[in-house]
This record gives structure tokens, C-alpha cells and sequence, in this order.
């Protein structure tokens, strides 16, 4: 239970909405005045990567305007969470904070530490459940033990009550906002603006455009990269500008409403739930992104290639579908999800570079990388998560290609040097014959590069290295 207060303190992190925002919800029905406070935290919590902090630069905008109109200001700080609560409770007189819980290894240390001194120095702090569809903590396998595969954490959480979305806090009152300007974005990520709606209102649109347009096509068709039949809300849940409470009753309510799409619902719930699997993942162990669930994975030997690194990351390996997905990362932010797992097979296993180096590049260049996901998806393709691809999954980015791009679309959106080639070779310049090549006006080495890893024989180093184990 909470008092009533004179004046509190909503702390948000990655739950930059109105709607079904309990800590909000809370703090304005308990306090006269109410502080909105985002902190640009240093220390031991993983700050966001450069095309993240682009997004959320515009995020906070957006709320800001949006709590003005409810009379709530929102500040901003920059530094060690507990220094920049604390200057805010002395500039407001708060007397009770409110936050949305998260759920990494170092954010939970930093809220218990400042739980307990707020406790100490006799401030009424609460926390809630907002960001997931259900806690860590509230869902485990028969014998009490957390899940460790997903099919039948799926299986228990649809038969779980989801809890219903909160509505958004009311008042008219106008307050100033006081977002802080010198929160370093990267030059580059302007170019990401055309693709993106941000904000609480981007979020809706994003899932009411998905649910009536798009769903009854995304069980078939999400494997295809050049297909348009993806929800595209990964960015506005990584920011919590829309909670999965949400999506998962809108869903419903659809299915429910048109029972025809029932099975497309599920589907889609199942790959949102897939995000709370790898929260789920992530609470129960140590740092996901540096520690392979696994632990026999500590030993794999991988390999110091810089320059094979920085063809991954350019979009310079010889393969045309990974190379695709690289360039669309770089110039929008994002990554078709089948696309995602070709190329981090291929960084992983054929290039035997360690994952992390991969899960770090995605991490600044993702708009939608989060603290469990990102590295929760790099440890499933590199087989060391727990319900991971097994290690000799390896996936041959040719067949891939010819299988779910076959007329080669997606790949000539992307890599346009190539696009004049014939379907049968758009996949596989390098095996070409010479005269189509020349047709195409393909000379490869000098417009486009030959491959930089022979399939096979990095497959067999692959197996290889992972039977040493």
C-alpha cells in the first residue's frame, strides 16, 4: 500500500508511454505533484548502443510533450543512478519514488542498493511489473526450476492470465518539460528517420497497421526478408513505448473477434513470448551477453580475424543474402529476423569469430537491442544458449537465400551491384559463369568481393572446434 504524498518521483527506464505504465499510474494517484525522471545512467549498467540513443533522444521528446499536457515535467540526468535520484528528491521534496522493475544482473543490483537507502533515509519507494509478460520469478518448470527450453514455457504461459492493460493517467494541467540537449547521439543515425514513427502514437499505429493488415500473411510469410509482414514493434517494446501486455490483448481481442486468425495469433504471440523467454534467461543467470549459458562453450577457441570482422560488419563477405542484411542493418536500424540468424551463423561458425563481438556490433547498430534479447538471440544461433540451434546447425546462406528470397528481392534492394544478375546466380555470384558476370557487369574482387570463407571447409573447422570441446 501507498500513502498519499505531497510530491513523488516516477523514475522511467524502458517504459517511455502513458498507457499501462503502473509505476505512473501510481504516483499520480498518490501525489499532489509528480516528477517524471529519466537518467542517462553510467556505471555498472550497459548504457544503449549509438543508434538506440538516437531513438531515445526522439522517445523522450515525445513523452515529454505528452506528460506536459498531464502536468507532469519531465528531467532529465546524466551519471550514477543513485547521485542523480538523490539530487532529484532534494530539488522536488519528494517523498516517495516510483519505477517499473527490469530485470539484468547489474540493474537489479543498482535498484536494490537504492531501494534500500531510500528505505533507510525513510522515502516510500515502489516497484511493479510492467515490461514483460510475466515475471521471471512467476513461471517455472515442475520441479521448480526455471525454463531452460522454450516449447514448453510457450505452453505455460498461454495458459496464464496475462493482466489487463492499465489506462493512462488523467489531468490538464500544463508543465514545461526539461529535456536535456547534450545527450551525444551519433551523426549517422539521422539517415534512420525516414523509417521509423517514434513515439507512444508510432507504437500504436505500428500494431494496429500490423493487426489489420499484415498478420494473416505473417505465419507463412515472416521467413521472407523481402515480404513487408512483420509487426516492426521490436523498437517500441525495446523502449517500452508500448508494453507486451498490450500487444498480447490486442492480439486476443483479434482472434477473438475473427476466429479465422486465431492461428496466426498464436503464432505471433509465440515469438513475443520469445522475448519474456530470454528475460527469463536473463534474470536466472549470470550476464548473458559476455557468459554462455552453456558453460562447456567457455572453451571454444575462436579466431583473431580482423579484417574478416570488418567484411561482416560492411557487408563485404562474398555472400549476397548476408551481405543484404548487414546493409539493411546499417541503413535502417533493424534486421529481418530470418536475415539475423544467417548472418550471425555465419560470423559465429563459419567465420569462427566469437559471438560477443557480433552481439556487441548488433548492439550498437540495433535500434531494437535489449539486455536479454540481443545477446539471448547471438547465444541461440551460436549455440551456446540453452535452447540454442545445436552447434552443427550451420546455416549455408546460398540455400537460405534461394529458399526465402529465390527471386532475389531482398538482395537487390540491398546490394544493388549485383542486381543485374539472373536469379539462378543472384545468390551465388562466385559461381557464376564468366559471360553472365560480364552481362551483369559483375567483376568480382573489384565490384563485389568474393567470398571471404569457403563454406565447407569452415563448416568441417566449425564441427571441429566445437567436438575439442
Amino acid at each position: 500500500m501507498t500513502t498519499r504524498t505531497a510530491a513523488a518521483i516516477v523514475w522511467l527506464r524502458n517504459d517511455l508511454r502513458l498507457a499501462d505504465n503502473p509505476a505512473l499510474l501510481a504516483a499520480v494517484k498518490s501525489a499532489d505533484s509528480v516528477t517524471a525522471l529519466y537518467i542517462h545512467e553510467t556505471g555498472p549498467v550497459r548504457a544503449p548502443g549509438a543508434a538506440a540513443r538516437w531513438w531515445l533522444h526522439h522517445s523522450l521528446a515525445d513523452l515529454g510533450n505528452a506528460l506536459a499536457e498531464r502536468g507532469i515535467p519531465l528531467v532529465t540526468a546524466s551519471g550514477d543512478a543513485p547521485q542523480c535520484l538523490a539530487d532529484a528528491i532534494a530539488s522536488t521534496g519528494a517523498s516517495a519514488v516510483f519505477w517499473n522493475r527490469r530485470y539484468a544482473p547489474q540493474e537489479r543490483a543498482v535498484d536494490a542498493g537504492i531501494k534500500d537507502w531510500l528505505k533507510r533515509d525513510g522515502v516510500q519507494v515502489v516497484s511493479f511489473a510492467a515490461n514483460v509478460l510475466i515475471e521471471p520469478w512467476d513461471i517455472a518448470t515442475g520441479q521448480g526450476k526455471p525454463y531452460s527450453v522454450f516449447t514448453p514455457f510457450w505452453r505455460a504461459l498461454k495458459q496464464r492470465d496475462i493482466p489487463t492493460p492499465l489506462p493512462r493517467p488523467e489531468g490538464d494541467r500544463i508543465a514545461p518539460t526539461a529535456i536535456a540537449a547534450d545527450y551525444q547521439q551519433p551523426a549517422w543515425a539521422s539517415k534512420l528517420a525516414p523509417y521509423w514513427r517514434i513515439g507512444e502514437s508510432g507504437a500504436r499505429e505500428a500494431l494496429a497497421d500490423f493487426l489489420d493488415e499484415r498478420l494473416e500473411d505473417y505465419k507463412l510469410g515472416r521467413d521472407f526478408p523481402a515480404a513487408t509482414v512483420t509487426s516492426r514493434l521490436s523498437p517500441h517494446l525495446r523502449f517500452g513505448e508500448i508494453s507486451p501486455r498490450q500487444v498480447w490483448h490486442a492480439a486476443m481481442a483479434l482472434a477473438q473477434r475473427e476466429p479465422g486468425l486465431a492461428e496466426a495469433v498464436d503464432k505471433f504471440l509465440s515469438e513475443l513470448s520469445w522475448r519474456d523467454f530470454n528475460y527469463h534467461q536473463l534474470y536466472h543467470r549470470d550476464d548473458i551477453s559476455t557468459v554462455p549459458m552453456q558453460a562447456k562453450y567457455a572453451g571454444i577457441k575462436w579466431r583473431h580475424a580482423p579484417d574478416d570482422l570488418k567484411a561482416w560488419q560492411t557487408g563485404q563477405t562474398g555472400f549476397p543474402i548476408v551481405d543484404a542484411g548487414m546493409r539493411e542493418l546499417w541503413e535502417t536500424g533493424t534486421m529481418h529476423n530470418r536475415v539475423r540468424m544467417l548472418v550471425a551463423s555465419l560470423l559465429a561458425k563459419n567465420l569462427l569469430i566469437d559471438w560477443r563481438l557480433g552481439e556487441h556490433w548488433f548492439w550498437d547498430c540495433l535500434l531494437d537491442a535489449d539486455v536479454a534479447s540481443n545477446p539471448g538471440n547471438w547465444q541461440w544461433v551460436a549455440g551456446s544458449g540453452l535452447d540454442a540451434s545445436p552447434y552443427f546447425r550451420i546455416f549455408n546462406p546460398v540455400v537460405q537465400g534461394e529458399r526465402f528470397d529465390a527471386s532475389g528481392d531482398y538482395v537487390r534492394q540491398w546490394v544493388p551491384e549485383i542486381a543485374d544478375l539472373p536469379d539462378k546466380w543472384v545468390h551465388q555470384p562466385f559461381a557464376a559463369p564468366a559471360e553472365v558476370l560480364r552481362q551483369a557487369n559483375v567483376v568480382l574482387g573489384e565490384t563485389y568481393p568474393v567470398p571471404i570463407v569457403d563454406l565447407k571447409t569452415s563448416r568441417e573447422r566449425a564441427l571441429a572446434a566445437a567436438k575439442a570441446l
